[in-house]
């Protein structure tokens, strides 16, 4: 392994708020966790979803196509085989993958990715399979969920996986982009841009809010989103929270609730890329505002709610990637509201696709890179180690 030390050095807090929002800011007098950067793995391709095993090994995905497994010692294995074939132009490829709650007896491991259809269309799939006893292979793998319909486009894919305490599992997706295609994240009979709520076996949650309509999918469970890359549970709550691309400026924090419609392509805190005024507003009966939004985006990816005690002060803090502005931005939350935010890395200079807890308490991250690596973030005096 690699180390490499960086000071945490606070920012500030760029973009104003929806009006219930009170704009958060970092306190330059609030005294920073001493942090250094350890390199776990490096020379992966890519890297975009990371979930940890029991025995602490990690399954890593690569956009490519790849499953990796890596022990805690940085050694990254041979590709896993049985994976299906992904369709990585573009913005495709594979996602987010995540472990089933019931791991150590199934070995069963969830994962998403771009699967091509007949015609060059596409869409974002959820998959699933048995984890061999030798980590080497997934078996009686199978696609369990589909987003419906496919299209021709290579962006806006999601995709993020997230277990409830109840053992369902939220999958994320995104509204593929083009004008055509993104306004059919206000349909209720395509899951574009939706939430998609499912039990393990990939149907939908009899009791999701669109359940017995003839005019909806069942496995809605929320709707008006952009491009969700990020989707974690909020320890205590079991509530859903989610972070989602915007378009220039207008990247979102929300904790979707069942049946809610969060407005995508009607209201944006952004504008369209051309500078151009992007649908109605910001504000609209019927539509939900966001907890938090950036602007200029920061282009969130990655999201989880810290638990431990090894970074003082920041237990209980909410962690995002960067891409657009490369970073870890940390969150403060209290009576639902960000109250502060801290930017964190941005000396690193690396895109951050991915951030989980590890078993050990640690925060590890995914860099966006053709030569990708994981990193673990470790408290202490900051300085060579």
């Amino acid at each position: 392994m690699r180390v490499a030390a960086f000071c945490i050095l606070a920012g500030t807090a760029g973009a104003a708020f929806a009006a219930a929002q009170t704009r958060a800011r970092t306190d330059p007098a609030k005294p920073q966790p001493a942090i250094s950067v350890e390199t776990v793995a490096e020379g992966l391709e890519r890297p975009w979803g990371l979930a940890f095993l029991p025995d602490q090994r990690m399954l890593v995905t690569e956009k490519a196509g790849r499953l990796r497994l890596i022990s805690p010692d940085g050694k990254v294995s041979a590709p896993v085989t049985g994976m299906p074939k992904v369709d990585a132009r573009g913005q495709g490829g594979l996602f987010d993958v995540a472990i089933s709650p019931d791991f150590a007896n199934n070995r069963l491991v969830y994962f998403t990715f771009a699967e091509a259809g007949e015609g060059g269309v596409n869409g974002t799939a959820l998959g699933r399979g048995r984890l061999a006893d030798n980590a080497a292979r997934l078996e009686d793998v199978a696609v369990i969920w589909r987003q419906a319909p496919k299209y021709a486009s290579t962006r806006h894919f999601g995709s993020r996986i997230a277990f409830a305490p109840d053992g369902k599992l939220f999958v994320t997706t995104g509204e593929r982009s083009d004008d055509q295609f993104r306004v059919k994240a206000q349909a209720l009979d395509e899951t574009l841009g939706q939430v998609v709520r499912l039990e393990p076996d990939g149907a939908p949650a009899a009791d999701n809010p669109f359940a017995g309509r003839a005019d909806a999918k069942p496995e809605i469970w929320s709707y008006g989103h952009r491009n969700i890359q990020g989707a974690a549970i909020e320890p205590g709550t079991g509530r859903l929270w989610t972070v989602e691309h915007g378009p220039r400026g207008g990247d979102e924090l929300n904790h979707p609730e069942a049946g809610k419609n969060y407005g995508w392509p009607v209201i944006s805190y952004g504008r369209e890329y051309s500078g151009a005024k992007l649908g109605e507003g910001s504000e609209k009966e019927g539509m939900e505002q966001p907890v938090y939004y950036w602007d200029p985006s920061i282009g969130p990816s990655g999201l989880v709610f810290y638990t431990g005690d090894a970074y003082p002060g920041w237990q209980g803090s909410v962690f995002v990637g960067g891409l657009a502005i490369p970073m870890l931005d940390r969150l403060e939350l209290a009576d639902g509201k960000v109250v502060h935010e801290e930017r964190l890395l941005e000396d690193l200079g690396e895109r951050i696709r991915d951030v989980r807890q590890g078993p050990d308490g640690l925060l590890y991250l995914l860099t966006d890179s053709d030569d990708g690596r994981v990193l673990r973030l470790k408290p202490g005096k900051a300085g060579k180690s």
